[in-house]
């Protein structure tokens, strides 16, 4: 039940999948209310947080979210690659579906990541980068 109640996404993939009979979900609405206040204030907080970071930190923020995405990227995985009794397409679906997104938000994180840092080189390094 913590898993439903902390998880907006659990609570709506919950809500198709629970549900008894047509129409009808497992869900009390209360619990429903309660995951989208807590997804309402998570967003809130991170907007507030992110846009107060000031530029010179930016980019070891890149490299700290990128760890987390790499760590999502491994749980993704596991989901991915697990055998269920009821619902394996579902959960095989959702598996590679949040691969493939850890996956290019971890390249494209790297790959900005290592454009900002280029840009803070002395020019002496990047031409000598560059002749070789």
């Amino acid at each position: 039940m913590i898993h439903v109640l902390f998880h907006p996404a659990v609570t709506l993939a919950a809500l198709f999948v629970a549900g008894g009979e047509a129409g009808k979900t497992a869900l009390d609405p209360a619990v429903v209310i309660s995951s989208l206040y807590v997804f309402a204030l998570a967003a809130f907080l991170g907007y507030q947080v992110i846009s107060r970071v000031p530029p010179l930190l930016h980019t070891p923020l890149m490299s700290a979210t990128n760890a987390i995405s790499g760590i999502s990227l491994i749980g993704s995985l596991v989901i991915a690659g697990s055998t269920y009794e009821h619902h394996q397409t579902l959960a095989s679906l959702l598996g590679c579906a949040a691969v493939t997104s850890a996956m290019i938000n971890v390249t494209g994180g790297f790959l900005i990541t290592d454009r900002m840092l280029k840009m803070f080189r002395k020019k002496e390094t990047v031409k000598a980068e560059e002749k070789k």
